[in-house]
């Protein structure tokens, strides 16, 4: 007969928003064991599982810590308490809580009086008398505080079920995985798993139960904002669908999201393992993702199965369509589903699709070794080159108006390239051939085509290297110390390391002459050595620029950047991913503008 062995969940935290889906470990009538479910539409041997969910729930509301959101709150803050403004982020844990996170704190304040002028005064007044008097202490029973609706009623309808010892248990769903809710924040949630019989509907022995940490509300870090840097003397600010309110513009967002099989414990034992967990990133990163509303979106480390079944469709929801293209060998899993690659976005009422371009560093791999590396090398050669790394490109045509006046009266095509490149620090020269071998091939499409170029993606190697130089130079330094890293000679001669396209560092805005309102702390983000950002990536072990996005400065020009982020805003929870960001890296984005032609 049908039995139950065990029941567990992956984490015992949940989180608003994020699926729960338990562990089920089922003993079949032929004695082996299995996951697999037996719902009640296709019972085993006359045996079906049933499943609910409760709430547990009691008077006693508790209230969750903003800044640590699986600890209760004793601390809230005054004004916003007063004010009612930023109600979901002014509970603290502990005064040292509420003090170490005073000056994002104040930034949220600060933010909340530029969109309330009349409430400018008395917030200058309050920030500048420090954070000792903002700490006011909450109740025992804090049954008099209210959370912020953070999401929708639930869609199971709740119905009160069982009474116990002075705690109600509310059913909110009878399937096998649930989402919380907004209502469930603060409370217990109870999973029953039990054998019934299909045709009698009875129970047969006792439940499988497990209850779970208290509901914690999905933590959502402070929007980034657009900045201006063409000159401009005011900050960037976004209609109601999240863009740049400038019509003849579009926005490019690239981000390497880290793909689940990379997200280990071991790589990542500072970020709580709920937050590290691939339901909660995965929600996390379609919030951040979808809330830029970039008309172009580059992503690195999507892995084949969460393009089809999570980005695709859900950024479909929100008008884009999708291309992918998958590296080219599987990943330690062995499954082909877990290999990772580059997916390219755009919204539809943008642009349209014109063509594609897949380039597989591989098989340029297995050429350039046929023409030029020994017999006897051959082996060698492929075992270093071959490395699955892969491109994107993509050729789009603009639908948007307010274009500039084109004397050909060609349309306008737009090309992204979207990359990411090895990984391997000591193989300096894979990833100077592979950013050679990209821009080789974007030449190509540059001669058949009067069209701008954007080159985005993670290409794993500092400002300053040798594949930077390439990209921004147009040629490396024959004396440059990476070219000494050329152990099968496929650098050689360095005068071959050259290109014609005239690309810039998008990111290099933030430090033209022209200065704008506000800059200066944006500039403070910058290495004034490179001029790129101090960091794109930070983990524990490691704090740089890994990526970018170039474009062709003689066909766009830059609008506006997404601003940086700031390392001591980060460090508090050691390092990327942490509970508010969900990748090791940060997203950039960039607003453009086609500059007229000129006839050749």
């Amino acid at each position: 007969m049908l039995s139950v062995i065990r029941v567990h969940l992956p984490s015992e935290i949940p989180i608003v928003g994020c699926e729960l889906t338990p562990y089920v470990l089922v003993r079949r009538p032929d004695k082996t064991a299995a996951t697999d479910d037996v719902p009640e539409s296709a019972p085993l041997d006359g045996y079906f599982l049933r499943y609910r969910w409760y709430r547990v729930q009691s008077d006693k509301k508790v209230t969750i810590c903003s800044v640590h959101p699986t600890e209760q709150a004793t601390l809230q803050c005054v004004f916003c308490s007063k004010r009612r403004a930023l109600v979901a982020k002014s509970y603290h844990c502990s005064p040292k809580c509420f003090t170490d996170a005073w000056q994002h704190h104040k930034t949220l304040h600060e933010r909340a009086a530029a969109e309330n002028g009349n409430e400018e005064d008395e917030l200058t007044r309050f920030n500048s008398t420090g954070s000792g008097v903002l700490a006011s202490t909450l109740s025992g029973s804090m049954s008099n505080l209210t959370l912020a609706n953070n999401g929708p009623t639930p869609f199971y309808p709740s119905s009160i079920t069982q009474k116990n010892g002075g705690e109600t248990l509310i059913e909110v769903g009878g399937c096998k995985t649930y989402t919380p809710t907004a209502d469930d924040i603060g409370y217990v949630l109870k999973f029953e798993c039990v054998v019934a019989n299909a045709e009698t509907k009875q129970f047969v022995g006792h439940p499988s139960t497990i209850l779970t940490s208290r509901v914690i509300p999905a933590p959502s870090p402070s929007p980034r904002r657009l900045i201006p840097v063409n000159g401009a003397d005011v900050m960037g600010h976004l209609d109601q669908d999240g863009r740049t309110q400038s019509a003849g513009s579009f926005t490019v967002l690239s981000y390497n999201i880290l793909s689940d099989t990379s997200a280990s414990s071991d790589l990542y034992s500072y970020c709580p393992p709920w937050a590290l967990s691939w339901p909660y990133r995965r929600q996390n990163l379609l919030r951040e993702i979808v809330g830029y509303r970039a008309d172009v979106v580059c992503l690195q480390e999507v892995q084949s199965d969460h393009f089809h079944e999570i980005f695709a469709p859900e950024l479909d929801k929100h008008g884009y369509q999708a291309l992918y293209k998958r590296k080219t060998n599987e990943v330690l899993s062995g499954s082909t589903s877990a290999i990772d690659g580059c997916a390219t976005f755009f919204r539809r009422d943008r642009f349209s699709h014109v063509k594609k371009y897949d380039v597989e560093f591989n098989k340029a791999a297995q050429s350039l070794t046929e023409a030029i590396i020994p017999h006897t090398q051959k082996r060698t050669a492929l075992n270093r080159l071959v490395k699955d790394n892969i491109a994107l490109i993509v050729v789009l045509e603009s639908k948007f108006g307010n274009q500039p006046t084109d004397p050909s009266g060609k349309r306008q095509l737009i090309c992204v390239a979207n990359t990411h490149v090895n990984v391997q620090q000591e193989l300096k020269d894979v990833k100077l051939w592979q950013v050679h071998t990209l821009l080789k091939g974007l030449e190509k499409i540059a001669a058949s085509a009067d069209i701008p170029m954007l080159v985005c993606g993670d290409f794993n190697t500092l400002p300053g290297s040798a594949p930077h130089t390439l990209l921004v130079m147009g040629k490396v330094d024959p004396l440059h110390p990476d070219l000494m890293v050329d152990p099968l000679n496929i650098l050689r001669p360095h005068t071959k390391l050259t290109h014609q396209l005239p690309l810039v560092s998008a990111y290099s805005s933030f430090v033209r002459p022209v200065m704008g309102l506000g800059l200066e702390q944006h500039r403070r983000r910058m290495d004034l050595n490179t001029n790129e950002p101090l960091f794109t990536n930070c983990t524990r072990e490691f704090i740089g620029t890994h990526d970018y996005i170039f474009y062709t400065a003689d066909t766009l020009m830059v609008e506006s950047l997404l601003e940086l982020l700031d390392e001591d805003g980060l460090r508090k929870d050691t390092a990327l991913p942490s509970p508010e960001w969900s990748s090791n890296h940060i997203a950039l984005l960039a607003e453009f503008r086609c500059m007229p032609r000129t006839r050749r």
